[in-house]
């Protein structure tokens, strides 16, 4: 009830106001602020993603500047020696506005990141974007890329489906929940649907051997793909757990100390606004980690 409160007032909050809730979720508006927050993670023993903030773009200029953009972050990848690796919106890049200009644009940072052994992942946004995202991801490694990765959502009727049209390739694959509002048609809404179905793609890439990032919060998750490593008894170099940027950072600590990989999502950039409020409207549960924070509360 209190998450759901926080979103329905959320319009009524003064962007100061969102700004300290969101200053801890977010790096900040630099690269130079995702650099020092990757640097820190690193003396924990943690890894990130770094993200530009901003998607859903319309215009081929600004696409444009959105690849130029990623390009800087793997320049700072690079001259830091940064334990990270670039996670994209392909809407960002000009998915959304022609197939071929995004391609291209995507096709121009993964070769990049290649020359430079720099992974990227491909982040999943809302269901219009399925399909070209797979499709996409297909032809970049149809075209020799194999420094890429995908993500998907456990929440999507047909994730089952998509993972196993991708078992060729032997993709990375980030497992997360998902927190577009989709169609009931198209998208489990009861939370235990969501994560039994989470936990039923996690053994399916688990059982083909694909190498998952375990991308959760919810305990009752962790502590499953907990259980599946050890009767598996798979390494970690088989699996990462990926969090957001401070959200139950005990527990990631903990996961750490247990000598587990973990990856911390860590986006930046000027658009904070539109990023915190969109996650919090889109995940209510992000909202009650933030106000549960804000207190001092795990």
């Amino acid at each position: 009830m209190l998450n759901q409160l926080i979103i329905k007032t959320l319009p009524l909050v003064p962007k100061s106001i969102v700004g300290i809730f969101a200053k801890k979720y977010i790096a900040g508006p630099e690269l130079s602020d995702a650099v020092r927050v990757t640097k820190q993670l690193e003396k924990i023993g943690g890894s990130t993603t770094i993200d530009v903030l901003g998607e859903f773009v319309t215009q081929k200029d600004r696409a444009l500047h959105e690849t130029s953009m990623s390009c800087m972050v793997l320049d700072a990848v690079i001259e830091n020696k940064l334990p990270t690796y670039l996670s994209i919106k392909p809407t960002s890049l000009g998915l959304g506005i022609d197939e071929d200009f995004g391609f291209d644009n995507i096709r121009s940072v993964v070769a990049k990141a290649a020359d430079n052994g720099i992974f990227v992942r491909l982040d999943m946004e809302n269901s219009p974007y399925t399909t070209k995202t797979l499709n996409l991801y297909k032809r970049l490694r149809n075209n020799g890329f194999n420094n890429i990765g995908v993500v998907i959502q456990s929440y999507m009727r047909r994730s089952y489906e998509d993972i196993q049209s991708l078992f060729t390739f032997k993709p990375s694959v980030r497992l997360c929940k998902g927190i577009y509002n989709e169609d009931v048609s198209i998208a489990y809404k009861d939370k235990e649907e969501i994560r039994n179905n989470y936990k039923k793609l996690l053994d399916l890439m688990f059982d083909n051997g694909l190498y998952v990032g375990i991308a959760t919060h919810d305990e009752v998750l962790i502590k499953y793909a907990l259980e599946q490593i050890s009767k598996r008894n798979l390494t970690n170099t088989q699996y990462e757990f990926q969090m957001l940027l401070g959200v139950r950072q005990e527990r990631r600590n903990e996961l750490l100390a247990d000598g587990h990989r973990l990856r911390v999502y860590v986006p930046f950039g000027k658009d904070w606004y539109g990023y915190a409020t969109r996650r919090m409207k889109e995940n209510p549960d992000i909202a009650g980690h933030v106000v549960r924070a804000l207190f001092g509360k795990k």
